[in-house]
């Protein structure tokens, strides 16, 4: 695969979460404790608070704004601001992420739940297809034209 469809499969990984986050909050506690957030959190919606929503909110604007880095690299929508240094902390954030399980495993094995064995699969899925894309799409991006 292209650098090109790494960063589209990346892209719609992230649109996808995205949904996913937004499904929480338009679908509540359930969907909150189905995917693994932290009791406080949950509980938080079963009571009505709205911060949760809201930082669920703020993820799935911050993941759209990735998508968004990940088509523009692949040349499906204009050049971003910054687009070489947003792929680079983009793909370094998705890894930092999915290294939960292996820190957890060394540190604290009893916190190793499902939710840190799947979610930490799944993120790494992520952060090879941003940081695949944008190293085999290096060149590219550094071009005003790219692809």
């Amino acid at each position: 695969m292209s650098g090109r469809g790494w960063l589209v499969t990346g892209g719609w990984l992230s649109i996808g979460a995205a949904l996913l986050h937004l499904g929480c909050i338009a679908f509540g506690a359930s969907w909150y404790r189905f995917f693994g957030a932290p009791p406080l959190i949950v509980r938080g919606v079963e009571q009505g608070q709205a911060w949760p929503h809201l930082a669920t909110l703020g993820i799935a604007v911050v993941l759209g704004i990735w998508a968004a880095y990940a088509f523009s690299g692949a040349g499906m929508i204009r050049r971003l601001p910054l687009l070489r240094l947003g792929l680079v902390v983009i793909s370094a954030i998705y890894l930092w992420r999915s290294l939960d399980l292996p820190i957890a495993l060394v540190v604290i094995p009893e916190a190793v739940s499902p939710f840190v064995i799947w979610s930490s699969l799944i993120v790494a899925v992520y952060a090879l297809c941003y940081s695949i894309g944008t190293w085999q799409a290096w060149r590219a991006l550094g071009r005003k034209e790219q692809y």
